[in-house]
């Protein structure tokens, strides 16, 4: 599949039980095999914060898989922010 598409820069902060069971794992499998470079951590405050970089469109299908259903644990909701991407990551990696 062919991205032509400026890169793009999507957040998505991730509430639900996320912590502790396999999701940040999940997640990085997932991206990488979209395409897409980044990062997810777990944040203070018991979230996942997911940072990917590439094509609005591949971005948007990882937003689908982490609403999907299918990742592990729960997901309640995920907020996403778009801006253009930095151009600053390579790989994707856990934090």
């Amino acid at each position: 599949m062919s991205d032509t598409q400026e890169p793009q820069r999507v957040t998505a902060w991730v509430r639900g039980r996320v912590q502790g069971v396999g999701f940040r794992w999940w997640t990085r499998s997932r991206a990488l095999e979209i395409g897409l470079v980044g990062w997810a951590r777990n944040a203070r405050d018991g979230r996942v914060e997911v940072v990917a970089e590439g094509g609005r469109d591949r971005c948007a299908r990882l937003l689908d898989a982490l609403r999907s259903g299918t990742t592990p644990g729960t997901v309640e909701s995920v907020v996403e922010h778009w801006g253009p991407a930095k151009g600053n990551l390579e790989g994707f990696v856990e934090r």
